[in-house]
Formats: structure tokens, sequence, C-alpha cells
């Protein structure tokens, strides 16, 4: 168990959208000492950048959530950059905490990481039974190098390394831009923007028969704060909701909430992603007591909310 309020903190991505809320809940436990490498000061792809992250901060316990991320248009257009940038990130924040004497590095996975035809609902021992998805195949093996790192690093140095896996998340600050935005955000602003200009239909990637989990950030940012205070094992954990929601309902719904009555036209001509997407997530329940605890249709409507807010 770390007590956390009182360790010197990196966390990268920390400006991001998760990591905004793992800053609010580090704070909120009174944690007074965040070092946050910001893309502006630092490219956490390059080794230098990494070395001198670590002589600035002096860091006790490292959290790593930067990553080069988007949906699955994002993910086509950009298989290596991906690859390349979140691989090295990875490798390289953790090697300069190893030779730093980090005491705890928390690793985020992706849900990408999992096979194609993974049994439903995804458990932990199935995350080496096949290849990932094609679309993010790249950016999913990139993050499930850490895991390796984690488990070589734990095994060979005794270095306190774990490594998480987050279902898709989503929520207020989520990146709404349409190049590279991932689902709910993708149709929230779609159904806001056609309510608005008085249109009559939207259209949604894919068939609509693809299924998907998705977390509020808020209770991901929470399993993190958990797994960095009471998590020490090498097997790596499931951060979810454990529920499932075909596309076509998550339209339906994302459309009831925004007001657009419209028409939704499927362009099946884009790619559905992953058949199916589901964590089983009762590890991180017996390991440390992590339960999701927002409600998804009060999760979405406060999305929604702040993205008006927004406009």
């Amino acid at each position: 168990m770390i007590d956390i309020s009182k360790k010197k903190v990196m966390l990268t991505g920390g400006a991001g959208f998760l990591g905004s809320f793992v800053t609010e809940k580090l704070k909120a436990r009174g944690c007074k000492d965040i070092f946050i490498p910001t893309e502006q000061e630092f490219d956490l792809v390059k080794s230098a950048d990494v070395k001198r992250a670590f002589a600035l901060s002096k860091p006790e316990v490292v959290i790593h959530l930067a990553a080069k991320v988007g949906g699955i248009g994002a993910n086509r257009e950009n298989p290596g950059k991906f690859f390349y940038d979140n691989l090295m990130m990875g490798v390289q924040l953790m090697e300069e905490a190893r030779l730093s004497g980090v005491e705890k590095f928390v690793a985020l996975g992706t849900i990408c990481a999992y096979p194609k035809f993974a049994p439903v609902p995804f458990k932990e021992e199935t995350l080496w039974d096949g290849y990932p998805e094609e679309t993010n195949a790249p950016y999913g093996l990139a993050k499930k190098m850490l895991l390796v790192q984690s488990q070589a690093y734990r095994q060979q140095y005794g270095f306190n390394s774990v490594f998480l896996l987050p279902v898709n998340l989503y929520g207020p600050r989520d990146n709404f831009n349409p190049e590279s935005s991932h689902v709910i955000p993708a149709l929230i602003k779609k159904c806001i923007d056609a309510g608005k200009a008085g249109a009559g239909e939207i259209t949604v990637w894919g068939s609509g028969r693809a299924t998907r989990e998705f977390l509020y950030v808020e209770d991901c940012a929470e399993a993190i704060l958990l797994a960095a205070e009471k998590y020490d094992s090498p097997e790596p954990v499931n951060i979810g909701a454990g529920f499932e929601i075909a596309i076509k309902d998550l339209a339906e719904l994302i459309a009831r909430l925004s007001g657009f009555s419209g028409k939704l036209i499927w362009d099946a001509s884009k790619p559905d992603g992953q058949p199916r997407r589901m964590l089983d997530t009762s590890r991180a329940a017996k390991e440390f007591a992590f339960k999701a605890s927002t409600g998804f249709e009060e999760g979405l409507k406060r999305t929604i909310e702040w993205y008006r807010s927004q406009k």
C-alpha cells in the first residue's frame, strides 16, 4: 500500500482528457508534488527529453497515460506513427524510471490489445490468444509491449510496475475533433450540430452491429489511483464498467439524449472495427475494490451538457 498523497508523482498525459481527472483526484487525495511533462516542453518519444523530465522532477511514482490515440479513422491513417510513438514513449519512460529508482510505475494499456475474436467478456488470461483487430493493431501492440516490459523488469530487477487495460472512455473534456475522435464524442457532435442546423439526418460509420463497452472518465481516474495505491502484481488488470451496447443502440440513445429526432443513415462501407468488446472486471474488484459507479445514461448526459457548454 502506497500513500500517494506523500509521493512525488510524474503524470504523463496529465494535461489530456483522462489525465486532467487523474490530476484532480491526486489533488483531492492531498498530493502536492505532481509533475506533468507537457507536450510543448517534452517530446517523450525522444530519449533526451525523457531523461530531462526525470532529472527535473525526481519522481517516486510514475503514472504513464500519455499516448498517441484516435478513433478507427485516425488509426487507419497513422499506423506507423501510432506504433512508433507509443512504443518509444513507454519503453523509454519505464527504463528511465527503473534507472532512477522509481518506487511504482503504473502503465496504461488499451482494450485494443485484445485479440480480434477474444471470447466475450474479455478475460485477462486471453490477452495473448490471437492478433488484435487490424485497424488498431499497431497501437494495441505498442501499448501491449508495456506489459511485456513491466513483467520482465519485475522478474529481473524487482521493479514494481503494474499494467492496466481500460475500456473505451468517455466524458466531459473528451476529444470532439471529427478527424480523430472516438465514437461517443463523434456521435454527440453530429447530433447536436445537425439539430442546430435543422438537418433531417446524420451518417454513422459501419453497420451498427458491433458492440462496445464504455467507462466514464472519472471512474477510470479513480481505478488508476486505486491501482497505484494498492495493486502490486505482475498480471494485467481490466478496467471497465462490465456491460456492452450495440453501436446502433448507442447512436439512438445519444440522438434521444441530445434532442436529435432525425434519421440515422448507416454507412456500411466504413469499418465496424472489432465485432464485440466487453471486459470481465472481476480482477479489479478483487485486487483493489474498483467498481464503476457512474450510470451510462447519467455519464452521457454530463458529456452532452459539457459539449453544449463549450459551444
